[in-house]
């Protein structure tokens, strides 16, 4: 029996899930601001390379239609919307993941079949980061949803 000047031990059963959420908020977070970021630099200041301001459109630079950039503009801010809203359906949040997913391997290999690796290797790095980062937000998304399900079995 513990009494009341004494705090209860934080078992690891308890810790767990804390830290669980920490790791997926802190991540998503990440991940969101760089979603809102590019969503920003495609709006406003879109030119390649990002250090000269009388540069073509990024988009232009990689072989892209114009119209593209509004389609994917638009999808990443949908994307962050099913991100981060409460209570939207696991399989839309899926969908968002796979979206950004997709967007990240397809800057890779975008940004590499265009040579930028020669201009700076960070073109390529950058979205592979950014892609870790969004499988660790999943993960303990997943983690935590698969916790919650238990918790709610009991």
């Amino acid at each position: 029996m513990t009494s009341l000047a004494q705090p209860l031990r934080s078992s690891p059963s308890l810790a767990r899930p804390r830290k669980d959420h920490v790791i997926y908020w802190i991540s998503t977070a990440l991940l969101a601001a760089v979603m809102a970021f590019s969503i920003v630099n495609f709006t406003f200041f879109d030119h390649f390379p990002p250090w000269n301001p009388h540069g073509p459109s990024g988009f232009v630079h990689l072989g892209l239609p114009p119209y593209f950039k509004v389609e994917l503009t638009l999808a990443k801010l949908l994307g962050l919307v099913a991100l981060l809203a409460p209570r939207v359906p696991r399989r839309i949040r899926d969908l968002a993941y796979f979206g950004f997913a997709l967007d990240l391997a397809s800057a890779v290999v975008a940004h590499t079949w265009a040579g930028d690796a020669a201009l700076s290797p960070i073109f390529i790095i950058d979205p592979l980061v950014f892609l870790g980062l969004l499988g660790t937000s999943w993960v303990f998304g997943e983690r935590l949803a698969g916790q919650a399900r238990l918790g709610q079995a009991k």
